[in-house]
């Protein structure tokens, strides 16, 4: 069994690290008492398997030595569990920043003292931890997508960022705009296959409509920019840290041009390596 400890100073992104980790698949937990992590420790190996990697928040709330948070590890290690520290640390300067923004008390401020001064305390008495930490991450200067990043490198199967989840849905104006969508294209200038009585009754799936709505050049010419803008886009997303995408392209009724546009990019994504969707939210209106 894997056990993570997250521990660091206040501030330093414990939490945000937390719910990082809950997409790697771990069972996270904040600010559990270091008294009950051995019998947490039992209680998860029973379950035979079901909770494999497991993440423990613990800081200067639990308000206890860290002498025996240390020997509660070993305690772990006996009970043959893979225990590893993960340490959160910032700069003095960085900390106090995000506790006068957030407007909160730092866990060791007293009357008549600073929060500068509460954190060079928590400082010592975290030395001892940072000492027998197996990672250090300093978040001072890292964006949360850098975070993320880190996190994945240092915690993911691959070694790598988990892949982005774009969703590629095609709708139709007339009944509203997905709220939901990351990126919006407007297809109405593109050739209607709606004004052909032969083509109208079918929808944007059928060969015959997407024949005469890429007959166009400007339809060809448009994929072509798309393309070119995606292949730009996606992969900032991903540097940025973002987990899904949802790209939205729309004509007036949703079941014709829209549709065919949209299975047309969701073939060139699967093609790129993406892992892509396609919905069709309008076709049957």
């Amino acid at each position: 069994m894997d056990f993570l400890i997250i521990t660091g100073l206040s501030g330093a992104g414990k939490s945000r690290v937390a719910d990082m980790l809950e997409d790697l698949d771990y069972y996270c937990v904040d600010n559990m008492p270091v008294a009950l992590m051995p019998k947490f420790a039992e209680l998860c190996i029973a379950t035979g398997g079901r909770y494999e990697k497991v993440a423990l928040v613990t800081d200067v709330r639990a308000k206890n030595s860290f002498d025996e948070l240390l020997k509660t590890l070993d305690q772990l290690k006996e009970m043959n569990c893979n225990v590893r520290i993960l340490y959160m640390d910032a700069d003095v300067p960085t900390i106090v920043r995000r506790y006068k923004e957030s407007r909160r008390p730092h866990p060791l401020a007293q009357r008549g003292s600073t929060i500068e001064d509460a954190v060079y305390k928590e400082i010592d008495l975290l030395t001892p931890v940072r000492e027998r930490a197996d990672f250090i991450v300093n978040s001072s200067a890292l964006t949360l997508g850098q975070l993320q990043s880190r996190l994945f490198t240092l915690f993911s199967p691959e070694g790598s960022r988990r892949e982005i989840d774009i969703t590629v849905e095609a709708f139709g104006f007339k009944y509203g705009i997905p709220l939901d969508a990351d990126l919006m294209f407007d297809v109405r200038f593109l050739p209607n296959p709606f004004y052909l009585e032969e083509l109208r009754p079918m929808t944007g799936l059928d060969r015959q409509v997407a024949e005469y709505v890429f007959r166009s050049v400007q339809t060809r010419t448009f994929m072509t920019k798309l393309a070119d803008m995606l292949d730009f886009l996606i992969p900032l997303y991903v540097e940025e840290g973002k987990t899904s995408l949802i790209i939205a392209i729309g004509c007036t009724g949703g079941r014709h041009r829209s549709v065919c546009i949209a299975s047309a990019v969701n073939e060139y994504l699967r093609a790129k390596g993406y892992r892509s969707t396609n919905v069709n939210r309008d076709i049957q209106k």
